[in-house]
């Protein structure tokens, strides 16, 4: 099977947070694919210095990896700033990186609480605003914010998560409006029920449980990032130039 390339993504600096691994590590991949320069971030050191050289010398450019825990804010900024000084202003940001984990609504904590929403909601806004400026410099770009279907079925298990997940759509909608007038672009993917290795390991640990999955889907196929990549690349592209304040879900049209 053959899918698209896009042509106006070469040579671009796109960054991804999160992009050691799963679905991140699919846009690493499917980004510089597409000559763009990518630079992604990730708590996970050795899995990310792995994808790096994975990638090195297979692409137009070697991807830049910078070790990074997205949570703490100024650590955040700083990686930022050394992806313009390394590679160039960022022109597409896709924040990417998460935490799934499950739990029981009495178990939850206030400190549990604020960490759900730090590792999935908070530091989305805080690249998007550290971003900004250097977009603007260029007169252009694309912010691709990651939610989830996981807050409109609501998932009894992940309340913390999909309340996150929830807001990531409302503050979409409030970024592409405030960086429209900079000709920025503020989307989101919404990815349903996507089979990644972790996934696998935690959760669909049984060929039953993803059996289980995919015969809730409209579209019997597992479902993988690459799948959610490929949006992403679409939503980075010019040929979505016209599209903002939106989101896609991609589901395979899971109910």
């Amino acid at each position: 099977m053959t899918f698209a390339t896009y042509p106006s993504l070469a040579d671009r600096v796109v960054l991804i947070t999160g992009g050691a691994s799963g679905i991140g590590a699919e846009m690493v991949r499917a980004f510089a694919a597409n000559a763009a320069r990518v630079a992604f971030l990730d708590i996970q050191e050795a899995v990310g210095r792995e994808l790096k050289a994975e990638l090195a010398g297979a692409t137009r450019h070697a991807p830049l990896f910078l070790p990074c825990d997205v949570t703490d804010i100024a650590a955040l900024r700083a990686a930022i700033e050394n992806v313009r000084e390394k590679v160039g202003p960022v022109a597409v940001l896709v924040n990417n990186a998460a935490n799934d984990d499950r739990h029981a609504v009495a178990e939850v904590t206030p400190d549990y609480w604020d960490h759900a929403q730090n590792v999935n909601l908070k530091h989305q806004f805080f690249a998007a605003q550290a971003v900004h400026p250097q977009m603007k410099s260029l007169g252009f770009g694309s912010i691709i914010n990651l939610s989830s279907t996981s807050w409109r079925f609501g998932a009894d298990q992940m309340t913390a998560y999909a309340t996150a997940k929830a807001a990531i759509i409302g503050m979409t909608r409030s970024l592409a409006r405030a960086f429209g007038p900079d000709n920025i672009r503020v989307n989101a993917i919404e990815p349903g029920a996507v089979i990644t290795e972790r996934q696998r390991r935690l959760w669909y640990a049984t060929q039953e449980s993803v059996d289980q999955m995919v015969g809730r889907q409209l579209i019997r196929r597992v479902l993988l990032a690459d799948e959610i990549a490929r949006t992403a690349l679409f939503l980075a592209a010019d040929d979505s130039r016209m599209i903002t304040k939106q989101s896609i879900i991609v589901d395979a049209g899971l109910r």
